[in-house]
């Protein structure tokens, strides 16, 4: 069945359709408030606090994240480009490269991988926020006597709570979105700023500049290489997945602008604040923190600790709808076009993200390192097929209405809606990006295992794809709907 001229009900949706240029609201601001919060996390700041542990220096660490910053702010702003080009969320992006039935196997990977993460980002807030109860009103340790499927009653309350919070923000569509992150960013800025100077100044003014066994040399630089790597592994789902803000960015210069300040400025912040916290603890007692949510439960003062734990809460939350919200929606939509749109898909991802009970995956090393690990392997790939088929071979022209037509001579129906040469890059190159993650043998480069999978996807559909193929460049204001 075609719709709005040449868009068929099985690929169109008001959700999945492009932006109208006119009245896109994502100006440099809201591009800012992405990476103020999504950088900001408990989860990465454990990651970055664990290089200190490890035994990179202050300078090492800084080092790393000016590394890593650089080669983000050229991977998301490529991404962020092909968003405002196009006006489509990622499932739909997909289809230039896999085709248009093809498309659902990157968008499953990416909401798979984001509805496990959705999941346990909100467990690790509810933590947060029953530690604080339980601070507050100490008779509450009677709910910690009762499990319930690995989880306390009271981790079952503070969970829920967040849950549905989360849910209800979601049930608001990406306008919702947009104006909690504008709300959230200065928030969890000034928050992690109050914090490093609490510590800074408790510390007597001075931190420690490594953990007292600093790595000098090779060693150094080798984990300078592996941290920055790691660093953009963690964005390896962003970089996949930003179009699906970007499609709402006022220009290309927002999108610049908004990356500038959020990813190399703002990251450095994130490092300062990081050696900090981790300086200022070991010179005060010589033990290394894991998480900020050690020095917060620290705080004497219980307006402070209500303040900073709040903070915590809502910055994490707000991770939690960028970076595993929003990508498994889009995906659900695209999967069932005629029965879900973004509310329902909400709510449904929602659903799966609480019968995993998060909790248990977290707590297993094991399912978190094969099952999210060999996940997050298979991004570098897509990126890189995706990447090489918009850049290299169709030198950004993409026939937008086309994307979503299942008509056999569209230009991205290919054979039977695949695009075989896609997936015959896809596959070798996942293959040996996800043996590179997972394999003992391979762990002194497993932490490249994304840039490896990223150069060999797209180096191979570079060698193999159709080159004779009709690239026609056709904006999709005909078939645009308004942006939020």
């Amino acid at each position: 069945m075609e719709t709005n001229g040449t868009a068929s009900s099985g690929l169109y949706t008001y959700d999945l359709a492009p932006t109208k240029k006119e009245g896109r609201r994502w100006g440099a601001y809201n591009v800012f408030t992405l990476w103020a919060n999504d950088v900001h996390s408990l989860g990465n700041y454990a990651f970055a606090i664990g290089l200190f542990a490890l035994g990179l220096n202050v300078w090492g660490i800084l080092a790393a994240f000016v590394l890593a910053s650089l080669l983000l702010f050229l991977l998301l702003t490529l991404s962020g480009f092909m968003g405002h080009k196009t006006g489509v969320p990622f499932p739909v992006m997909s289809r230039i490269a896999f085709g248009i039935k093809g498309a659902k196997i990157p968008a499953g990977v990416r909401g798979a991988v984001a509805i496990a993460w959705f999941g346990i980002q909100t467990y690790l807030a509810s933590s947060v926020l029953s530690a604080l109860l339980l601070a507050m009103f100490p008779g509450l340790r009677a709910l910690q006597g009762h499990s319930v499927l690995g989880q306390t009653l009271l981790g079952w309350i503070t969970f829920m709570i967040l849950w549905l919070l989360q849910v209800l923000i979601v049930s608001f569509g990406m306008q919702m979105i947009r104006r909690y992150m504008a709300f959230a960013a200065p928030t969890t800025l000034i928050a992690m700023c109050a914090l490093a100077a609490w510590m800074f100044f408790r510390a007597g003014g001075s931190i420690s500049l490594s953990n007292g066994h600093p790595l000098t040399g090779g060693a150094m630089w080798l984990h300078v290489l592996q941290g920055a790597a790691l660093w953009v592994v963690i964005y390896g789902t962003f970089v996949l997945n930003f179009c699906d803000f970007t499609r709402s960015a006022r220009s290309r210069g927002s999108i610049i602008r908004g990356n500038v300040v959020g990813i190399p400025v703002n990251m450095l912040f994130f490092a300062v604040i990081v050696v900090v916290l981790s300086g200022a603890q070991f010179k005060l007692d010589g033990q290394i923190i894991t998480s900020p949510t050690d020095i917060v439960r620290t705080i004497p003062n219980m307006i402070l600790l209500a303040a900073a734990s709040l903070a915590l809460i809502a910055l994490t939350i707000a991770v939690n709808l960028l970076a595993n919200f929003v990508a498994p929606i889009y995906a659900l939509v695209n999967l069932f076009p005629r029965h879900l749109n973004f509310r329902r898909a909400g709510l449904v991802s929602a659903v799966i993200g609480l019968v995993i009970l998060p909790w248990n995956l977290y707590k297993s090393p094991i399912a978190v390192e094969y099952f999210l690990g060999g996940l997050g392997a298979l991004l570098g790939p897509l990126f890189g097929v995706i990447m090489a088929d918009y850049w290299l071979l169709r030198r950004a022209q993409v026939n937008v209405p086309d994307l979503y037509s299942e008509d056999a001579q569209g230009e991205y129906h290919y054979r039977r809606g695949y695009n075989p040469r896609a997936i015959w890059a896809f596959v070798p190159s996942a293959t040996i990006a996800v043996v590179i993650a997972l394999m003992p043998a391979f762990h002194a480069v497993a932490g490249f295992s994304w840039f490896i999978g990223a150069i060999l996807g797209a180096g191979l559909y570079a060698v193999i794809a159709d080159r004779n193929i009709l690239i026609r460049d056709v904006d999709g204001e005909a078939i645009a709907v308004a942006a939020e």
